[in-house]
């Protein structure tokens, strides 16, 4: 018998981990400073940050900041003490599921902690080891995880492909009727890493030939598609044809927390069923009142809405008039496609060339953003995942796509092939 630590011992730390060595404070566990906004300080610098779950620009507003301090002075940390169902629910919570069912169309609402711990009991809750779930293939590690916890069977289909779904959804017909069982759809409304829309209507059209119920993580289009940032199910004009709507609160909310609304007697059945409420703590009230504020100014103040959709249009826009590859994103979403000089590098050199440039494009460009190697990418592809926020200014915009431009004429002409004395930068990080 083996020690269970050996294996870590003699891994070499997983898919992430066998580079920490170089990669940790730096390319992974980045420590930004300052106040959250577009302009950050990072390994000594200011940086222009394009990498913040901020969309509407609510982290920093005064009345955000002033509610939370009031919900911190009012209630502490502490409260409520206990889960939900035992001693942690209060008139505040119930205002606010109520407040967000509302707003996007559902007759009722559940709060929940964490937008991953959450999807995953969802999925959990609703299916069987009678029933179907069939997936878009581009679906978030959350679903992915819920469908490994739940004991239904899964069928995939390829990426918005309505005649994969339809070929899907024949196969788990067959198999539902021969169980007993049901099918579960599960997409996303906006896609968080190509920013492109579920295609929620061609899905709900399916409804009229197939027995079926439509679960859809909204995280990224919550706040921001739709006529007043109801979600993208308001986008397309089918709230009705989605059964259960969640999303969470880290992104246009800028906070923590998620929700999940549908049919009263669903919301019920999650409610008391949902391990991962049951034996949770409840979410603490600075947390609720906060997002009872966030809420309520996506509500009645579209300017923040407007503002982020200006600036993405722009850094769009700008960006596929330099030339650049934004793929297929619909939202505010801009994933930036680059490709070097040569395509029969192999996947460490690509990581090479990759950690190159995202060294040049923050030490000396000052600018902060993701990057995305293969496998997530194809392997001659460098993916930069840009954030525009209503914080972001147009001098912002016209300075990116600037330096973009003089990235991608260094990638082209072999600039970043060479390697650079890249431990300096993350011993100074640490």
């Amino acid at each position: 018998m083996k020690d269970i630590f050996e294996r870590i011992y003699e891994s070499n730390g997983g898919p992430l981990g066998q580079y920490q060595k170089y990669a940790d404070g730096y390319f992974q566990f980045p420590q930004l400073e300052g106040e959250i906004g577009p302009h950050m300080r990072f390994n000594g610098k200011e940086v222009l940050n394009w990498s913040l779950n901020n969309y509407l620009g609510l982290a920093n507003l005064p009345e955000v900041r002033e509610a939370d301090a009031k919900g911190a002075a009012e209630f502490g940390m502490a409260a409520p003490m206990g889960a939900r169902m035992m001693s942690g629910d209060t008139k505040y919570h119930r205002q606010l599921e109520k407040d967000l069912a509302e707003f996007v169309g559902k007759p009722a609402g559940y709060l929940v902690n964490f937008g991953y711990q959450a999807m995953i009991s969802i999925i959990d809750v609703l299916t069987t080891h009678r029933d179907v779930i069939v997936y878009d293939s581009e679906s978030h590690a959350c679903i992915l995880d819920g469908m490994r916890l739940s004991p239904a069977k899964r069928k995939v289909f390829q990426h918005n492909d309505m005649e994969s779904l339809r070929k899907m959804l024949g196969i788990a017909t067959k198999i539902a009727e021969e169980q007993g069982g049901g099918i579960l759809v599960i997409t996303e409304g906006v896609f968080g890493m190509a920013g492109d829309l579920g295609d929620l209507k061609g899905i709900c059209d399916l409804k009229k030939e197939f027995n079926f119920r439509l679960l859809i993580d909204d995280a990224h289009g919550f706040g921001t598609m739709g006529p007043r940032g109801e979600g993208t199910a308001a986008h397309f004009n089918v709230v009705d044809g989605v059964d259960v709507y969640f999303a969470t609160f880290a992104k246009s909310m800028a906070g923590i927390g998620a929700f999940v609304a549908s049919e009263q007697e669903i919301v019920d059945h999650l409610r008391f069923n949902m391990r991962s409420q049951i034996f949770a703590k409840s979410l603490p009230m600075p947390m609720v009142i906060g997002a009872m504020k966030r809420l309520e100014i996506i509500k009645t103040q579209p300017e923040h809405m407007q503002k982020l959709w200006q600036i993405a249009t722009a850094l769009q826009e700008g960006l596929r008039s330099e030339g650049f590859d934004l793929g297929r994103t619909q939202s505010p979403v801009t994933p930036v496609h680059l490709r070097g000089n040569d395509s029969n590098l192999s996947i460490a050199e690509i990581t090479g060339i990759a950690s190159n440039l995202v060294v040049d494009l923050r030490e000396n460009h000052g600018i902060f953003c993701s990057i995305v190697v293969y496998p997530v990418v194809p392997k001659d592809v460098i993916m930069l995942r840009v954030i525009p926020t209503a914080a972001h200014t147009m001098d912002d915009v016209k300075y990116t796509i600037e330096v973009f431009r003089q990235i991608k004429t260094k990638l082209e002409a072999g600039e970043y092939n060479k390697p650079i004395p890249v431990m300096n930068l993350i011993n100074k990080a640490k």
